[in-house]
């Protein structure tokens, strides 16, 4: 993992669900991405599905510290259950990529996202 450099750290995760798992695999993430929100280290998350590929996942989330993310925010109960059940529900092993934010750039009139 990279250097515990301070300032904000983003996490790119692919995800490839095995086929027909897909709900369960979002039953289960969706109340981590949700008590992720109430953490005061938490900045963004967005979830993505492949156009071609209904299984594939990416998660793109952001926290303000990277040792944070390590040395707490994995550890969280509420990731339990998800942890828990990747290896069985996942095809290949998740792909994590780790950046640091340069810039942003956010359009004001875009609508929010919705599940579907």
């Amino acid at each position: 993992m990279e250097s515990a450099a301070p300032g904000p750290v983003t996490f790119v995760v692919g995800l490839h669900v095995k086929e027909g798992r897909e709900d369960e695999f979002l039953a289960l993430l969706t109340p981590v991405l949700d008590a992720m929100r109430g953490e005061s280290t938490f900045i963004n998350a967005v979830l993505h599905r492949d156009a071609a590929d209904p299984a594939s996942f990416m998660i793109y989330e952001t926290w303000a510290d990277l040792t944070d993310v390590v040395e707490v925010q994995i550890k969280r109960p509420y990731r339990a259950a998800y942890e828990a059940a990747l290896p069985e529900i996942l095809r290949t092993p998740r792909e994590v990529r780790i950046w640091r934010p340069l810039r942003g750039d956010f359009a004001c009139k875009t609508p929010p996202l919705t599940n579907g």
